[in-house]
């Protein structure tokens, strides 16, 4: 999309573009490849090898959220929060000071005031995530943050005047439906959750309770759109580690503000198996992050978000093997609904421009 079909987007200025895609081609078009066959497809799928990886470590960092939360006593988000995010933000900018990136505190000039918006929005998408786990599975909790790509098309079509087809219309619709399985409201699923056993919830998680952690899922949802959104505008005038430190830095100092304001208490670790959730926490956020960016730098934008959705079948698993858990019949049909849909999108949509960014984390 050039500049000229809406104003929020820009292309002067530094370029930290991204190397050119790898997937599916040799790095010598006209030469034999004489390469052993399995280095030979590592190579060309280094990117969604990257990306799958990273899934892995989402899922692990918010099983060991999950975990923390289960802990006595309990330990709120918010600190949750400025634990993991200390430490992202610790690495980014070694990194950035030890490779010579440019302004590794306050970011390139024209690009700041973004950048502070998508910290800030970053930070109510992962509050909102780490909330919703108080009370929904990981699987539940991972599959709504898979709305958020429908959301930014809805985002970009009104605020960056992007294209907004009847797939994608049509895609949100039934999102909403997938939505409404997984939230099982007391109001239309009264008679069905008498009937149908529900693998995960405890006898303490009332139907209220998870219909405040799907709210909080919503509220999250709304965040990674204004992440992403907010991305789609910074482009590559920004590296994406000044991407990763501002919203690292946006969320160490709200959350941090938070637990002063509502008089939240520091939880200190009581045991080594705390204190190693704790270190999980951040050093899988970080991990993960990172392979991320580095998979969406070698990738299309449309094949980096399809294997991005592998990360519900790692909760999945790694659920069942921690806590036992088997989701629910109405869970795992919405769970579907809303993967399809976003898939949907994703494969059906336009290809990017040339100054989409690297960084998609919210």
């Amino acid at each position: 999309m050039s500049s000229s079909e809406s104003p929020l987007i820009h292309t002067k200025g530094h370029n930290y573009g991204s190397p050119q895609s790898t997937s599916g081609t040799s790095q010598d078009d006209g030469a034999i490849d004489r390469r052993p066959n399995v280095p030979s497809f590592v190579a060309n799928n280094a990117g969604m090898l990257y990306i799958i990886s990273s899934e892995f470590f989402f899922a692990s960092m918010n099983l060991s959220v999950k975990m923390l939360n289960s802990l006595e006593p309990p330990v709120h988000a918010f600190e949750i929060i400025v634990v993991r995010m200390a430490i992202t933000l610790t690495c980014c900018v070694i990194y950035m000071i030890v490779t010579g990136v440019p302004n590794p505190i306050i970011g390139p000039k024209g690009v700041r005031t973004l950048l502070v918006i998508r910290g800030i929005s970053g930070f109510l998408g992962i509050c909102g995530l780490y909330l919703s786990l108080q009370y929904l599975s990981v699987a539940d909790a991972t599959v709504l943050t898979f709305l958020a790509p429908l959301t930014t098309a809805v985002a970009g079509c009104v605020l960056l005047k992007e294209g907004y087809s009847v797939t994608q219309a049509v895609a949100g619709v039934c999102s909403l439906l997938g939505v409404v399985l997984i939230a099982r409201p007391p109001f239309l699923f009264n008679s069905i959750l008498a009937a149908i056993p529900d693998g995960y919830h405890s006898p303490e998680t009332t139907p209220a309770q998870r219909l405040v952690a799907v709210g909080a899922s919503m509220i999250g949802v709304v965040g990674a759109t204004g992440a992403y959104t907010s991305i789609r505008v910074i482009g590559k005038r920004a590296h994406p580690m000044h991407v990763m430190t501002f919203f690292s830095l946006w969320c160490t100092i709200i959350a941090s503000l938070g637990m002063v304001v509502f008089n939240i208490p520091v939880v200190y670790p009581r045991s080594w198996r705390w204190s190693l959730l704790l270190l999980m926490i951040g050093v899988f956020g970080f991990v993960a992050q990172t392979l991320l960016t580095l998979g969406l730098q070698r990738e299309t934008v449309s094949r980096g978000t399809t294997g991005m959705y592998i990360q519900i079948l790692f909760a999945v698993v790694l659920e069942r093997l921690i806590f036992g858990v088997v989701p629910s019949l109405l869970s795992v049909l919405g769970a579907a609904i809303i993967m399809s849909s976003a898939l949907c999108v994703v494969l059906t949509r336009r290809e990017p421009t040339s100054d989409s960014t690297a960084d998609s984390t919210a």
